[in-house]
């Protein structure tokens, strides 16, 4: 029998579809109202004043009168409204600081106001609608849904709450999903991860899961836990569960080991929130990339990756991006972020609808010989090489050898294995093949004997988890980058013999 919540959200699910749609189609249209919106609204602001807001008619205009910040650069006028005073970014005071570990600037305090807040909420419940509406399944809305995230406790400053943001959206649970949420406000509360993931195992458990999200790495970690606990697959623990809904990092290097830890496969979305703004979510089951939130109070610019460090580089609007070109994305919110690189890599996977997906961080990458090597590229050599496969990783992250005991340099990639390869060597060769493949430059370099084929370091068991936890940073939304330029990081890893 169907129950009244799963026959009431198909017509919800309908509606939203349709006015989803609406904007999706008139996609420019759409980005000029908010532009137009944005400058209107801050016109009378500190920075509204600073930058001459008033005159600016035209994405020409603001170009010219606002340049490309990042957090350090925006810092002066942050600090000025975490002291408290009003108007200076945006009209008013933020309702919220989502406060984030940022790694060179420390700790980083991103504005969210009362016009930013609905935008964060809706778009994640808009994901499982359009689900819904897609695959006409709505049953998973009576079953218990999870998701792994920061503790909801908020600190207050000067009058503004603080705290990770997905402790302040789950003060934001709509009234018809709080008896299927869990884990409990207690549970939510503890701030150690490891206590904390034991205590959500034990409250799940005699649950009917249907939905289990959270950033993969630490959805592993539970599945983990649970199939210590009970012996079984998480699958046949929760006969139910049939979606997973991840964000924060690509999910395909996890996925052969997800499958195995489940039993079977599972539909899953992807989102891309992040404390700025909610950007995209997967609106269709099998089309490659995120819609773009064209629609949410966001005005979008993108910059060449590989310009990016240039003198003077061109920012486009969605109407000039291109199909497979890596781009920075550059943004302007009604949280009073203006020209705001948040660091983040994207590629377009299609343009009818704007759809993206997110191809690394523009600091992440290796370019210690001028290979530029990017997140993207590591990841898909990756699952190329294991492809059919009985491999499974669990984690890995690569870094430049500039300095080896013997021969040429060379990117040394640590990788914990769930299931070994048989020869170390025939993987590292495979991966190698497929970054040369991809990246002309690294080709050029291998060809040309300034590098050696690059070589796998086994990682110990839970050796990443260990990492992670000796650095302060277990758990929540914290995660490793996939590469870096130098060899910090992997400096502090217990390697396997």
């Amino acid at each position: 029998m169907i129950s009244l919540k799963s026959a009431l959200a198909k017509p919800f699910a309908k509606r939203v579809h349709y006015t989803i749609k609406k904007w999706a189609k008139k996609p420019f249209e759409t980005q000029e109202k908010v532009f137009q919106n944005l400058i209107s609204e801050a016109a009378s602001t500190q920075f509204g004043k600073d930058h001459d807001f008033i005159s600016i008619n035209s994405h020409q205009d603001f170009v010219k009168r606002v340049p490309v910040r990042d957090y350090e650069d925006l810092k002066p006028y942050v600090e000025r409204v975490v002291a408290g005073e009003e108007d200076i970014l945006w009209k008013g005071k933020p309702i919220y600081f989502a406060k984030t570990s940022g790694t060179t600037s420390g700790s980083k305090y991103i504005p969210i106001t009362k016009e930013s807040m609905p935008y964060h909420v809706e778009a994640a419940r808009n994901a499982i609608l359009m689900y819904i509406k897609e695959t006409g399944n709505s049953k998973f809305v009576d079953g218990k849904m999870i998701f792994l995230q920061g503790s909801p406790i908020l600190k207050e400053q000067n009058g503004i709450q603080l705290g990770r943001l997905s402790g302040i959206v789950a003060h934001y649970v709509p009234k018809y999903l709080q008896k299927n949420r869990l884990p409990s406000w207690e549970t939510n509360c503890i701030e150690d991860w490891e206590t904390k993931v034991d205590a959500i195992v034990d409250e799940t458990l005699p649950e009917n899961m249907t939905i289990i999200s959270g950033i993969p790495s630490w959805v592993q970690m539970y599945f983990e836990k649970i199939q210590q606990k009970t012996g079984k697959k998480v699958g046949d623990v929760f006969k139910n569960f049939n979606l997973f809904i991840f964000g924060g990092v690509n999910y395909e290097p996890y996925r052969a080991k997800f499958e195995n830890l489940i039993g079977r496969k599972v539909d899953s979305i992807e989102l891309y929130p992040a404390s700025e703004g909610f950007f995209a979510f997967q609106d269709k089951q099998h089309e490659k990339g995120m819609l773009l939130q064209l629609n949410s109070g966001i005005f979008y610019e993108f910059i060449k990756a590989d310009e990016f460090f240039n003198e003077n580089p061109k920012r486009i609007t969605i109407k000039d991006v291109e199909v497979g070109v890596n781009y920075v994305m550059i943004i302007s919110t009604n949280a009073g972020l203006w020209a705001y690189n948040i660091g983040d890599t994207v590629e377009f996977t299609s343009t009818k609808p704007y759809r993206v997906i997110v191809s690394g961080r523009i600091k992440h990458f290796i370019s210690a010989f001028g290979e530029h090597v990017i997140g993207k590229e590591v990841e898909q050599a990756m699952q190329e090489a294991v492809l059919g496969s009985s491999i499974q990783i669990s984690e890995f992250t690569v870094a430049p050898q500039i300095n080896p005991k013997e021969g040429l340099p060379y990117h040394e990639w640590f990788v914990e294995f769930e299931n070994e390869p048989d020869d170390v060597s025939a993987l590292a060769k495979k991966i190698d093949a497929s970054l040369q493949k991809q990246n002309s430059y690294y080709f050029d370099l291998i060809q040309g004997k300034v590098l050696q084929p690059l070589k796998i370091t086994k990682v110990k068991k839970s050796g990443f988890q260990e990492y992670m936890k000796s650095v302060g940073k277990l758990g929540g939304q914290n995660k490793l980058p996939r590469l870096s330029n130098d060899r910090k990081i992997v400096e502090g890893f217990p390697h396997s013999n």
